[in-house]
C-alpha cells in the first residue's frame, strides 16, 4: 500500500515542500531514500519506540520511504512525526484518507511525545501558500505557527493526539491568537530607560541622531563611564516593528530556534551583544546546517559589540561588507544562501589599554605608541562604515546622586519617530530605502549637499581631519538626520557642525590630543 504525507524543509531562509511517500511490501528491511541526514535516519529508532509505547507495532514489512523532492538534502528530527503517520497508514492501522489536507512536522520522543522544531513560522506559512487545510505541530511551537492567518494549526503533545486529530476523535480545536492585540500592546513596554541615566546629555544625543537616521555609532569611554548601560536602551527610543519587520523578523528567529513557546510575534526590535570571543561563523552565519548568524538575528534591530577592540580582527573584518549591502551571501561547497542583515551597529571601546586615556580622575599609563597599536586593532576602512564616533567620559558625582530622573525614553522616541516620519516621506518609492543612513551617494547629493558657506565648513573639515570619501558621505548623511529632527528641510551649518563633531577617531593625532 502507497501512503503519502506532507512536511517542509527549511535550507537557510528557503522552505521546500516534501513529500513522504511510504511504501510496504513483503520482507523486512528499512530504506530511507531522499537525501536524509543521520537526524532523519536515526529517525526510525525513535519511530519504532514510540510505536510500542502506544499500543501499535512496527510493520514487520519491506518499508522503503522516499522523501520528494529526492534531490533536495534534508536536515533534523522534524520528520519523525509525517514519517510515523506515514508508516501507520501504509501498515493499515489509522485512517489515511484525510492525510492529503494536513502538513505536520515534529521530533518524536521514545513515550511518542511531540518536542518542538525549528522554522515552525515559515513552514506555516508554506503550507497556506500550498493551500494545505490544517498544519499540526508540536504544542510548544503551536503560537508562532498560529500567527498565519487562513490557515488551521493545530498543537499536539503527543502521537496519539495527531491521530486523533487526523480522524477527527481528538478535543484538539485550532489555535487562533489575537496577534494584532498581542502585537501592539507589547511595543511599548520596555525594562530599560533613559530616564534611569544621570547626565550624559551629549551621549543621548548622538544615540538619538543614530536611532533617527538609522546611522552607525561607537562610544569611546573609560570603563565605568555607561558606554553599555546606554547602548542597552537603544532599542526603546528606535521606531516600532511595522507588521512586516515584525514577520520578518519572527521568520528569523524561528529558523534558528531563538523563540520561546509563549511568543507569536516579536514586537520589539532585536538587541544581540555578542561575546568578544564570537567566531566569523557564529557572527556571519553558516554551518553545516546552514543557520542564521549574530549579524541576521539583528535584522531591523541593533547588533552590539562590547569592547570593540578585544574582538578578533579578522572577525571584525567580516562586518564590512554587510554593513554596505545590508545582506550577506554565504557560499559553501553544498549551498549557497542569503540572509538579510539590516541591522544598526552599535559599538563601545576603552580609549587605551588600561581604559583611563582622557579620563579626568585616573592616571593613563599608556604611551601614544600603546595607545595607537589598541586603535589599529580597528581597521580604517570598518571606522569608515561608522557614522557617528562619541566621546564619553565618566558621570560626576553631583549629577549621579541628584534625585530628578533624566528625560524618558517615550519623549525622545517621539522625536525620533517624527525624524523617520519625514524620512519615509522623502524616500516613499524608493525600493529599500527607509532611512538616511541607506540613501546612495546620488540621494545625498540630492538631499543633503550644503549650502555654499557649508560646503566651504565641510570643505576646510576635510582637508585638517584627513577624511576619506566614505567620511565625507557619513557626515552629509548624518547631518541630513540633524535637520530632520531640528524640522529644517536644508541642511544648514549648525547641522553640519555637529555631524562633523562625530568623526574624533578621524583626526591623525587623536592619541596624542586626548578626549
Amino acid at each position: 500500500m502507497l501512503v503519502k504525507t506532507y512536511c517542509a524543509a527549511v535550507n537557510g531562509l528557503e522552505v521546500t515542500t516534501v513529500t513522504v511517500e511510504v511504501s510496504l511490501s513483503r520482507g523486512v528491511m528499512y530504506h530511507l531514500t531522499g537525501l536524509g541526514d543521520e537526524a532523519v535516519r536515526e529517525g526510525r529508532d525513535r519511530i519504532a519506540a514510540a510505536m510500542q509505547y502506544n499500543g501499535y507495532k512496527f510493520p514487520v514489512a519491506d518499508i522503503t520511504i522516499n522523501m520528494a523532492p529526492a534531490g533536495l538534502r534534508k536536515e533534523g528530527s522534524s520528520f519523525d512525526l509525517p514519517l510515523a503517520i506515514g508508516i501507520l497508514a501504509a501498515a493499515g492501522d489509522i485512517d489515511g484518507s484525510q492525510l492529503g489536507k494536513f502538513m505536520m512536522v515534529g521530533e518524536l520522543s521514545l513515550d511518542g511525545t511531540l518536542q518542538p522544531v525549528k522554522g515552525a513560522l515559515p513552514i506555516a506559512i508554506r503550507a497556506r501558500a500550498e493551500h494545505f487545510s490544517g498544519l499540526i505541530v508540536p504544542r510548544q511551537n503551536v503560537r508562532e505557527a498560529a500567527v498565519v492567518n487562513n490557515l488551521d494549526v493545530y498543537g499536539a503533545d503527543n502521537i496519539k493526539q495527531v491521530i486523533g486529530i487526523l480522524d477527527g476523535t481528538a478535543p484538539v480545536q485550532p489555535t487562533v491568537i489575537d496577534t494584532r492585540k498581542e502585537f501592539y500592546e507589547s511595543q511599548a513596554h520596555f525594562d530599560l530607560d533613559y530616564a534611569d541615566v544621570r547626565g550624559q546629555q551629549n551621549v543621548k544625543r548622538a544615540l538619538e541622531v543614530a536611532a533617527a537616521g538609522g546611522h552607525n555609532l561607537i562610544m569611546i569611554g573609560p570603563p565605568g563611564s555607561g558606554k553599555s548601560m546606554m547602548a542597552k536602551r537603544l532599542p526603546s527610543i528606535l521606531p516600532p516593528l511595522s507588521l512586516s519587520e515584525s514577520l520578518e523578523t519572527t521568520q528569523i528567529h524561528s529558523i534558528a530556534g531563538k523563540l520561546g513557546a509563549d511568543v507569536s510575534l516579536i514586537a520589539q526590535r532585536p538587541f544581540r551583544a555578542p561575546h568578544h570571543t564570537i567566531s566569523e561563523a557564529a557572527l556571519v552565519g553558516g554551518g553545516s546546517n546552514p543557520m542564521p548568524g549574530e549579524i541576521t538575528l539583528a535584522h531591523n534591530g541593533v547588533l552590539f559589540c562590547d569592547e570593540l577592540p578585544e574582538f578578533n580582527k579578522h572577525t571584525l573584518e567580516v562586518l564590512r561588507q554587510p554593513l554596505e549591502d545590508r545582506l550577506i551571501t554565504i557560499s559553501r561547497a553544498k549551498y549557497t544562501i542569503t540572509y538579510p542583515c539590516s541591522f544598526m551597529f552599535v559599538a563601545s571601546m576603552n580609549p587605551c589599554p588600561c581604559g583611563y586615556y582622557g579620563d579626568p580622575t585616573h592616571h593613563c599609563v599608556c604611551t601614544p605608541g600603546q595607545i595607537q597599536r589598541y586603535m589599529n586593532k580597528i581597521s580604517g576602512p570598518l571606522l569608515d562604515r561608522i557614522d557617528i564616533q562619541c566621546s564619553i567620559t565618566p558621570v560626576p558625582f553631583k549629577d549621579i546622586s541628584q534625585s530628578a530622573p533624566g528625560e524618558p525614553s517615550s519623549a525622545i522616541r517621539e522625536r525620533v519617530m517624527a525624524a523617520r516620519a519625514v524620512q519615509t516621506e522623502r524616500f516613499k518609492g524608493l525600493k529599500g530605502i527607509h532611512c538616511n543612513a541607506q540613501m546612495t551617494e546620488r540621494m545625498v547629493h540630492e538631499y543633503a549637499e550644503p549650502s555654499g558657506e557649508g560646503m566651504d565648513m565641510l570643505r576646510d573639515a576635510m582637508e585638517r581631519m584627513s577624511l576619506s570619501a566614505r567620511a565625507y558621505t557619513r557626515i552629509l548623511k548624518v547631518a541630513r538626520t540633524i535637520a530632520d529632527l531640528a524640522g529644517s528641510s536644508e541642511v544648514g551649518t549648525e547641522h553640519l557642525f555637529e555631524a562633523i563633531s562625530y568623526r574624533q577617531l578621524d583626526r591623525a593625532d587623536w592619541a596624542e590630543r586626548g578626549m
